[in-house]
C-alpha cells in the first residue's frame, strides 16, 4: 500500500510481541548464505487487512504479496512465516532493525524517505491512487469536495495526496484499510482515497460502492529488506526477475486480480 508518514507513537504491545518472538528463536542461514532472523523460515512483516495483497482467510494469511514471498522462500529452501504488526513500525524501518522480520511485504510504495531507513527490492507492482464513493454519488474527483469528508488511511501516500488535492475537505484518518472502506460504504465519509488495486477489489464485492477515478501518481510497490542484508535483497530481486521469465508472476497476478498484468517487474517505472 502506498503508506508514508510514521506516527510518533509506536504501538508498544505489537512491537514488544514481535521482539520477543524474534529474540526467542535462533537465527539461521539459508541457501546462498542468506542470514534470516529465525532458523528455517523467512519472516515477513505486514499489516492486515490489505486485500488482495494480504488478507486472513480462516487461519491462513493469503494474498498476492504472500504468494510472491513464498517464491523467495522456495528459492531459499525455507517456509514463510508472517507477522501482522502496525504499518508505522514497518515503514519506519523499526520492524526490520529490531529483528522482527527479514522482509516487509505490505503493499508498500517505494519512496525516497523510506529508502533512507531500509532497502527496497526492485519494483514488483504498479499502483496509483484512486477514489472510492457510494454508487450514485455526485463526487467524481477531488476538484469540488469542499465541506465533504474524505477518508484516508494513516501513514499512506494516499493520505498525503488527499491532503494536498482535496481543497476545503475534512480529511478523516483511519488506522487500516477495512475501516476506511466500510466508512465509505456506510456513509460515514463521502469518499475515500487509497491505492487502486485494493479499492477495485472492494468495489467488486460491494456493488453499492464504486471507484470513480484514478490519479496517476506513478507509484510502485517494493519488498523491504534491512539495510546491509545484500544477500537477501539479491535473492528477492533474482526471484522477481525469474518469476517474469517462467510465467509465475503472471499466474499469481491472474489468480488475485482476475486478469493478465499490464506491467511486470523489469517494466518501465517512469511516466
Amino acid at each position: 500500500m502506498a503508506r508514508l508518514k510514521a506516527l510518533a507513537l509506536i504501538p508498544a504491545l505489537a512491537l514488544a510481541a514481535g521482539v520477543l518472538t524474534a529474540c526467542g528463536e535462533e537465527g539461521g542461514t539459508a541457501a546462498g548464505g542468506v542470514q534470516l532472523v529465525a532458523s528455517g523460515k523467512i519472516t515477513t512483516c505486514t499489516h492486515l487487512p490489505y486485500q488482495p495483497f494480504q488478507v486472513k482467510q480462516g487461519d491462513k494469511i493469503v494474498g498476492f504479496d504472500v504468494d510472491l514471498v513464498d517464491l523467495v522462500g522456495k528459492k531459499l529452501g525455507v517456509e514463510q512465516s508472517i507477522v501482522d504488526i502496525a504499518f508505522e513500525n514497518i515503514e519506519s524501518g523499526e520492524a526490520m532493525n529490531s529483528g522482527q522480520c527479514d522482509v516487509a511485504a505490505a503493499g508498500m510504495t517505494i519512496t525516497d524517505k523510506r529508502k533512507e531507513k531500509f532497502d527496497f527490492s526492485d519494483p514488483y507492482f504498479e499502483a496509483t491512487q484512486a477514489l472510492l464513493v457510494k454508487t450514485g454519488s455526485p463526487i467524481k474527483d477531488l476538484t469540488s469536495v469542499a465541506g465533504k469528508k474524505i477518508g484516508v488511511q494513516s501513514a499512506t501516500t494516499g493520505a498525503d495526496y488527499a491532503k494536498e488535492k482535496a481543497a476545503g475537505a475534512e480529511i478523516v484518518t483511519f488506522d487500516d484499510l477495512a475501516l476506511l472502506e466500510q466508512a465509505v460504504k456506510n456513509g460515514t465519509v463521502d469518499a475515500g482515497v487509497n491505492d487502486n488495486g485494493v479499492l477495485y477489489d472492494f468495489a467488486k464485492t460491494n456493488p453499492d460502492t464504486t471507484v470513480v477515478t484514478e490519479f496517476k501518481t506513478n507509484e510502485f510497490y517494493g519488498i523491504g529488506v534491512k539495510k546491509g542484508n545484500t544477500a537477501l535483497l539479491g535473492k528477492v530481486n533474482e526471484v522477481l526477475k525469474a518469476s517474469v521469465a517462467d510465467g509465475s508472476y503472471a499466474q499469481i497476478y491472474q489468480k488475485w486480480f482476475g486478469k493478465a498484468p499490464t506491467w511486470q517487474p523489469g517494466g518501465p517505472t517512469a511516466s
